[in-house]
């Protein structure tokens, strides 16, 4: 059971991640439909979060390439690096997801 523990453990991480980087759950809403509390919600929900701090992070790198006031490279360069702990989080997620699936389809009855 340690391994559903450690799953948990990474989406409360994703989770906590994701929020503080983006501050909103605006596409995480519509992911609600697939059940409020249920794992494949909260996993959509991550991984909505997931991308929206990549579409962030890639807009930011798109306006400061344009040149448009306000947008700094510091803050381009701690947004890509946000975005790129969120994916590499969300990758770790899915290679336990995977490993535990493959634990479970192995067990005898």
């Amino acid at each position: 059971m340690t391994t559903i523990s450690s799953i948990e453990g990474m989406l409360q991480q994703l989770r906590g991640l994701a929020q503080s980087a983006t501050g909103t759950e605006s596409q995480a809403t519509s992911a609600a439909a697939a059940g409020p509390g249920s794992f494949a919600g909260e996993l959509q929900r991550s991984l909505a979060r997931v991308s929206a701090v990549q579409d962030h992070a890639y807009g930011q790198a798109d306006a400061f390439e344009l040149g448009k006031p306000g947008v700094s490279l510091n803050d381009v360069m701690i947004d890509m690096q946000k975005a790129n702990v969120s994916f590499q989080t969300a990758v770790q997620v899915r290679n336990k997801l995977a490993g535990a699936y493959q634990e479970i389809m192995s067990m005898t009855v």
